[in-house]
């Protein structure tokens, strides 16, 4: 019995870790090509540093499906854009006062 609760406490764990990683705009992403864990690697290429935020959104530009990133780097934060059809990077630039 002792093994089955240790099971049960490590799929638990491991469930909530996984939904710890939930990003905004899950219902998108069955129209995306490239999935989270690509766009954030292409992403992180593109200027390293901690993701504080990420979502899959519709926006015009690119295929109109993209990946956004927060990245922070010290105190800056730049947003970085990945189209979630081919992984080009389509924004990276500073965040502004007013981040969307």
């Amino acid at each position: 019995m002792r093994n089955y609760s240790a099971m049960g406490l490590a799929c638990g764990l491991l469930v909530a870790s996984v939904g710890a990683q939930a990003f905004t705009g899950q219902q998108f992403a069955k129209d995306a090509r490239v999935g989270i864990a690509e766009a954030r690697s292409i992403a992180l290429k593109a200027h390293p540093g901690k993701i504080v935020d990420e979502e899959l959104e519709k926006e015009a530009g690119g295929s109109g499906l993209r990946y956004s990133f927060d990245i922070r780097t010290g105190r800056a934060t730049q947003e970085v854009g990945v189209d979630a059809r081919d992984g080009a990077v389509l924004e990276n630039k500073l965040e502004g006062p007013n981040p969307d």
